[in-house]
């Protein structure tokens, strides 16, 4: 390989796992089995490995005793909670493909995934402050109320038959989440062993989980991920940020998301550590409160939550001393956050990863004996068993340090999308490389960093220029809090920038001062000539900034006519 081009490839050890999901909770049974795996703070739940695998198991025969099979499909659509990741573990001990559904859609979105997929059971929350779970089903199947739980028929959910509901309201057409479990041993003991039977004949390749990509441009696809893709992934991911038996790890990010379920519970579930649940959603409180309360060694976050963690305004009367390590990731991260995560959150081994979800997600990260400089700076280098390049437009592989698009190959690259053959071939080439969409780079040493998405690379009078770039200059500005930088139309360039700032508690700052700020310290052309001061952004609810809506935002703003507008 070349030095000289940016090719690289992971360490080939430790030697991948061959277990399913299934046999991975087996093991770490028999490693760690009285101790502690969930911890959900809210719910007023601890539960040991063995206690997490026997209501694992419980559940997963009496989702069998409901006449599902393996391989078939079972959604989950709840905010963050213990009963979440019970189905996960239940669906894989059950041979079952574990579709996870954004808490935030809304009817026709939820309704799009379950006949994509044909989702043939659904396990739902009640409610989450405006989503009304079970009132959105029932619209769309108005024959969920005159149905016999478990035997749905309903044409505008044809695959749909057991529906499954977490709380205590009793509803004509669902089974509540405990009456589900107690249909397995309580019932029929000879459903374990079926259970133990389904196991032992599972692939470690096979389908697992189906997530959903944002479908910001064109309808969700669902990247269909195998057991051997996402466990090997929470093990090298919680090996490079140096999780321990008998660590705590807060989880504020969402489950339904690789961040969580991957990240989180997968690399506790492969090193003995808990996963602890500090809200049913992300709340910087509940957060600080839990890391306190249980005493956590770990924290996830994409940077936004941690910017909210770290101003809020009550932080310093919280005890976050037992902090050491996490990882941030799911957006570029910038640098003053991460010293900041380092400093005031006690985390000197913090981590930043980058991945996507068709990649399990994790491809880069930081380790533990990075220089402080290199883990503020940078993604980290390529993980164990994989290999990343850059390409440019032609597909040839950039010389170090020229940015091009990420690509990515081996065990963690996605079986393919689901029933969409032509979009994955637009993305999985026949060698087997992911190609992202993320524009990146990789330095002398190995070292990865992104510069932007392809589709936000901004185009300026014929100059490529780099949001993420601006955005961490803009940084470094003491009134910034957070900083978004997108590109517009413009009649004389063909694209300008525009920069929307939130600025700390307190603060003023004007458009003529920001303009200042960046002359003489950054290229004229880099400077923006829109700014715009927004108390908040628009965000998915995995934390992450939905650009998009800024430029279409802006574009109404200012009266351009564009081909998204004409």
């Amino acid at each position: 390989m070349d030095p000289k081009l940016s090719h690289v490839r992971g360490a080939d050890k430790p030697p991948l796992m061959e277990e399913t999901l299934g046999q991975a909770l087996d093991l770490a049974v028999a490693k760690w089995g009285e101790e502690s795996a969930l911890i959900s703070p809210p719910q007023a739940i601890h539960w040991s490995f063995r206690e997490l695998r026997d209501r694992a198991d419980a559940l997963a025969a009496g989702l069998l005793a409901l006449g599902l099979e393996p391989g078939d499909r079972i959604g989950i659509w709840s905010p963050n909670c213990a009963e979440w990741t019970l189905t996960q573990f239940a669906a894989a001990r059950a041979g079952l493909i574990l579709v996870t559904i954004n808490p935030a859609y809304r009817r026709s979105e939820v309704a799009y995934t379950l006949n994509k997929v044909g989702v043939k059971a659904l396990v739902a929350a009640e409610q989450f402050k405006t989503s009304d779970y079970l009132g959105m089903i029932e619209d769309l199947a108005p024959e969920v109320a005159t149905s016999r739980p478990g035997a749905l028929n309903s044409p505008a959910l044809p695959s749909l038959k057991v529906l499954i509901k977490i709380g205590r309201e009793r509803r004509p057409g669902w089974l509540d989440f405990a009456e589900a479990a107690e249909r397995g041993p309580a019932v029929d003991p000879a459903a374990l062993a079926r259970v133990a039977e389904i196991g032992a004949s599972l692939n470690n390749r096979d389908a697992i989980n189906i997530q959903f990509t944002s479908g910001t441009t064109g309808s969700p696809k669902g990247a269909t991920l195998s057991h051997r893709n996402i466990l090997n992934n929470g093990l090298f991911v919680g090996r490079a940020m140096g999780l321990r038996q008998g660590d705590r790890l807060c989880l504020p990010v969402p489950l339904y998301h690789c961040f969580g379920m991957v990240m989180g519970n997968l690399a506790c579930l492969t090193h003995g550590a808990a996963m602890v649940y500090p809200a049913p959603a992300f709340d910087p409180g509940a957060t600080l409160r839990t890391v306190e309360g249980e005493r956590c060694d770990g924290l996830y976050g994409v940077p936004t939550m941690f910017i909210a963690v770290l101003g809020h305004p009550e932080f310093d009367r919280f005890d976050v001393s037992s902090l050491r390590t996490g990882c941030m990731a799911g957006a570029p991260c910038p640098v003053e956050v991460m010293k900041g995560v380092i400093g005031r959150l006690h985390m000197p081994d913090v981590t930043i990863a980058y991945g996507m979800t068709e990649t399990s997600p994790v491809s880069f990260q930081t380790a533990l004996d990075d220089p402080i400089e290199r883990r503020v700076s940078t993604i980290g280098r390529v993980q164990p068993h994989l290999e990343v390049k850059i390409v440019d437009e032609l597909g040839a592989t950039t010389p170090r340090g020229v940015p091009g698009e990420v690509c990515t190959r081996g065990y963690s690259v996605m079986l393919g999308y689901w029933d969409e053959p032509a979009k994955t071939a637009e993305s999985l080439d026949a060698e087997g490389w992911m190609h992202t969409g993320d524009l990146g780079v990789i330095d002398e040493a190995g070292y990865g960093n992104i510069v932007g998405r392809i589709k936000d690379m901004v185009i300026r009078g014929g100059e490529n220029l780099f949001p993420r770039e601006i955005e961490e200059f803009l940084y470094t500005h003491p009134k910034i809090a957070d900083v978004q930088v997108v590109g517009v139309p413009d009649s004389r360039y063909g694209e300008e920038l525009c920069a929307w700032i939130r600025l700390h508690p307190g603060q003023t700052l004007t458009e003529a001062e920001v303009h200042a700020f960046c002359k003489g310290q950054i290229s004229h052309q880099k400077i923006p000539r829109y700014v715009r001061f927004v108390d908040e952004f628009p965000m998915t609810v995995t934390g992450k900034v939905q650009k998009f809506l800024i430029r279409q935002s802006m574009i109404k703003e200012l009266g351009l006519v564009t081909e998204e507008t004409a």
